[in-house]
């Protein structure tokens, strides 16, 4: 399909991506596939600053809203769902795009995923018993003297990515970020990355005026309501684990708040750190959208 093209805008949190997607998808009259490994999930709504239905202009968006958390879902499964959805709208349109913050999936997409080596079961079991004895920081410190590089790009409270890279480093003698620079599968449209950032103070404002938001909307009471799920992986996650600890009287609501947005910051650096490391991602303001149409009307047109 030499004439189809993906055009795949990311950033961090708060920078306006949403926005600057919708509007271009309306001047381009395509679809959006939603690359956010939370906002498809029904019941997480306000903590995800999920895009409401005024925002998407009725624009029509995949991965939005269309799974429960209890349903088992992975970067893998959304490479090949996401490939399908293109292979379909490519019948119709030359165009696609596809946005989000989880720099996993735009890889998984646009790259491929490695075939990672096997693990024993030993290796996993082990792990998993230290995670429950020390909990995920003291693996999470484990990880960063092992693969500095992608202890960078995570949350220390994610257990599962961290668990996972641990198990193929002690599996293989390999670090997932080595192993990760391999992806390169050859897909049959073309992609154009735009890159959104906002100076750095700008941004942190955007967050903590997000939260603020979230927090009106009803952030404390969403989380609390999915407290049966905390152990799920879906849930291990900035907004709500914050809330978790708050509930379990270990930290007060102004201190939550406090750590919510202190969390959401340093999360927006590792996405920034994560999409930095593609060169082939051209950088724009979120208020530059017609800079942003101009480009991709010639990039397209070459």
């Amino acid at each position: 399909m030499p004439n189809k093209s993906l055009i795949v805008i990311v950033g961090p949190t708060a920078v306006g991506k949403t926005r600057v997607s919708v509007e271009l998808a309306l001047k381009l009259n395509c679809k959006i596939i939603n690359a956010d490994s939370r906002q498809l999930f029904k019941e997480m709504s306000i903590g995800t600053a999920k895009p409401t239905m005024k925002e998407m202009k009725g624009v029509d968006h995949f991965f939005v809203d269309d799974r429960s958390v209890k349903e088992e879902f992975s970067a893998g499964i959304f490479e090949k769902e996401a490939l399908a959805i293109l292979e379909e709208e490519y019948k119709g349109n030359d165009l696609c795009i596809m946005t989000g913050g989880s720099g996993l999936y735009i890889d998984a997409v646009c790259l491929g995923l490695n075939d990672f080596p096997g693990v024993d079961s030993e290796i996993r079991k082990d792990l998993m018993l230290k995670l429950a004895s020390e909990g995920s920081v003291a693996l999470f410190n484990e990880l960063k003297k092992i693969d500095p590089a992608y202890a960078r790009e995570i949350e220390e409270n994610n257990s599962q990515r961290i668990v996972r890279a641990l198990e193929i480093y002690y599996a293989s003698g390999k670090t997932y970020s080595s192993l990760r620079t391999g992806m390169n599968s050859k897909r049959n449209f073309k992609i154009q990355y735009i890159g959104l950032e906002l100076p750095r103070e700008e941004l942190y404002d955007r967050i903590n005026n997000r939260m603020d938001d979230m927090i009106e909307q009803g952030l404390f009471e969403e989380a609390l309501g999915l407290i049966e799920y905390r152990d799920i992986n879906s849930l291990q996650t900035v907004g709500y684990n914050e809330i978790f600890q708050y509930q379990d009287g270990l930290i007060d609501k102004k201190e939550a708040i406090r750590i919510l947005k202190r969390n959401s910051r340093r999360y927006s650096k590792r996405q920034l750190t994560w999409f930095k490391r593609n060169k082939e991602i051209t950088w724009f303001s979120p208020n530059d959208i017609d800079e942003i149409h101009e480009f991709l009307m010639r990039k397209l047109h070459t």
